[in-house]
């Protein structure tokens, strides 16, 4: 396409004075026609190597609680391993340069405040155990896996100002079976692969804060700016994790791209009493509502779960209308969800913003609630402080399926289990597990690691239980407050859990971002990880009172026995002559005499 300003400008070239080179005069010709084109023509060869998606699950919950799940997930087009990476536009630049620095091929952090009760709340979508946790697969490249597990954890520490940089050898487990590769991965070295648990790590704003950072928007526009932290914390359940993997570029795998997804989970307990209905809204959670997308995001949207919990009627009704409703296979259930799409021009056209209301139609049954096919409690017993017992029930709650279960378990290493007091029943009869792993603790250098491959009947509860003896520490090992216990990190579950409902090819563009962080094998049966409670132990802790009491009468002893002493070495006497005295005394003198008393 030729302008007329481009045509003016080459005729008065060819009749000057020869001033304009045959170069100059076609650099000016090609930006005319640059310009003419257009800024979206001159880059519509260049495709995005990176992409952003937003999303924000609302669930409502039994009781009249809700769960919000914020998930952020940047797709890279990259290589960060061979380092030739020098712009970063959506990808954070502190995670890229840390990946390609130490080798890391898969990394899952999670700063957790609460416990996720998923007997009453079902399954989660994304669940953690309380406190930190971390876990990261290795390039086979990284020769000394412990010295970059190390210097791994001590920059995370530093990002998420988090206190990571206790992560060491006495917390440290390489578990064989329970946490494979989530991403694209070429081989399953355990031996790679390194797995700890901070359950004493207290999550707040301070971490909140870099974690928001990384968002391409930051909390300035989209979805994040619903992440109010005085909102948030004032929640019965805070979750915020980031995990970082591999992932095929496309169908062919061909190609390697990055994934790094920012999951942030929050239950409210905001709901009202009145005439039985217990309603909520956006503003009523975050005390903001939503008003547009992330610029940089492709995908922005709203799903709130609709499901009825009966077949006859549904209990819940949203406003304003959605743009859509989908429905999905979602762990093993029917879900229907209501859209709101925020790149779609339609939602803000009656509105600025949009505060998304759910109100229950009618009161809700307690009958009607779901019991999760897979859930588990965890407990000790015993008294004094010298034995106890750590007892763990798995439940499977399925009419008439059986499945197996990888049961994780890591102890420290100042309980000293016994191994041979292990026992598992199930129905009242001894269940030998198929696989089992132990790596017995070293005092002050590694815990206990056992794995055991369980098969749980159909419905059934398995109980395991398991001896231990309470060391004791040396005096510089006790924390700050001994008295309040010394944790015991969550056990983990992983299992293929069968589906009732036969699922399908789930729609990655259309589904929640959850649906396919822990994709299936197969329609049957779907993945699931849960955690147990973390426990509170008490150990034989010495009266720290009595060293303070010592060195108060040791050192009232030697003030007082030192200071006299010291007193009469060093004091000078001296001898007084009398006097004849004063002003004062010569009056009384002068006044006695008058009176012929006798003077002083």
């Amino acid at each position: 396409m030729t302008t007329p300003e481009a045509v003016a400008i080459g005729r008065a070239a060819g009749s000057g004075s020869g001033r304009w080179g045959g170069g100059m005069l076609a650099a000016v010709l090609l930006l005319l026609l640059l310009l003419a084109a257009g800024p979206g023509r001159a880059g519509a060869g260049r495709a995005r190597r990176d992409a952003l998606r937003e999303e924000l699950l609302l669930s409502p919950l039994p009781a009249g609680d809700v769960a919000a799940t914020f998930q952020f997930r940047t797709r890279w087009d990259a290589d960060l391993q061979r380092g030739a990476v020098s712009h970063y536009r959506l990808f954070p630049k502190a995670l890229g340069q840390l990946v390609a620095a130490l080798g890391v091929r898969e990394l899952h952090l999670a700063l957790t405040q609460g416990f996720w009760r998923t007997r009453a709340w079902g399954q989660p979508p994304l669940q953690a155990p309380a406190g930190a946790e971390l876990w990261v697969w290795f390039q086979p490249t990284v020769t000394d896996v412990d010295k970059a597990w190390k210097e791994l954890s001590n920059i995370l520490s530093g990002i998420f100002c988090a206190s990571l940089n206790f992560i060491d050898s006495t917390n440290t487990v390489t578990p064989t079976a329970s946490f494979k590769p989530l991403g694209l991965a070429n081989g399953t070295d355990h031996h790679l692969l390194r797995y700890a648990v901070l359950p004493r790590e207290v999550v707040c704003t301070e971490n909140l804060t870099p974690w928001k950072k990384l968002l391409p928007c930051g909390s300035k526009a989209g979805l994040a700016v619903l992440l109010k932290a005085e909102r948030l914390f004032h929640s019965s359940y805070h979750s915020q994790a980031v995990h970082i993997r591999p992932i095929c570029r496309d169908a062919s795998c061909l190609a390697v791209s990055w994934e790094l997804r920012q999951t942030l989970t929050v239950v409210f307990d905001t709901f009202s009493s009145g005439q039985g209905k217990k309603d909520w809204s956006l503003f009523k959670m975050f005390s903001r509502t939503l008003t547009d997308a992330c610029p940089l995001a492709s995908q922005s949207k709203v799903y709130v779960d609709i499901s009825p919990k009966n077949k006859e009627k549904e209990l819940l009704e949203v406003t304003p209308p959605p743009t859509s409703v989908h429905e999905a296979i979602v762990q093993g259930d029917k879900r229907t969800y209501a859209v709101y799409d925020l790149l779609s021009p339609s939602l803000f056209n009656t509105s600025r913003s949009l505060n998304v209301q759910l109100k229950w139609k009618r009161p809700q049954d307690s009958s009607e609630l779901p019991t999760p096919i897979l859930h588990a409690q965890r407990y000790v017993s015993g008294y004094g402080l010298q034995t106890g017992e750590i007892s763990t029930l798995i439940y499977n709650t399925h009419p008439y399926r059986a499945f197996p279960v990888i049961l994780l378990e890591t102890v420290p290493w100042y309980l000293r289990l016994y191994v041979h007091t292990l026992t598992i029943i199930t129905k009242g009869k001894e269940n030998k597990p198929s696989y089992i792993h132990y790596q017995p603790a070293q005092d002050r250098r590694r815990p206990h690691l056992l794995e055991m491959l369980i098969q749980l009947p159909a419905n059934s509860v398995t109980k395991i239980t398991i001896q231990f003896e309470r060391a004791l520490l040396k005096w510089t090992e006790y924390t700050p407050d001994p008295n309040h216990g010394f944790y015991v990190s969550s056990s983990v579950l992983s299992a293929l859990v069968p589906s009732v409902i036969a699922m399908k090819d789930v729609d990655v563009e259309q589904s929640p971002l959850f649906t396919s962080l822990f994709p299936s094998s197969d329609g049957s049966s779907y993945f699931v990880r849960l955690y147990t409670e973390p426990l509170l132990v008490n150990l034989p802790t010495p009266d720290f009172s009595m060293p303070y009491n010592v060195i108060c009468l040791t050192c009232t002893v030697v003030a007082v026995c030192y200071g006299s002493f010291y007193n009469l070495l060093t004091r000078t006497f001296h001898v007084e002559e009398p006097s004849r005295g004063g002003l004062a005394k010569r009056l009384a003198n002068v006044i006695r005499k008058f009176r012929g008393v006798p003077p002083l």
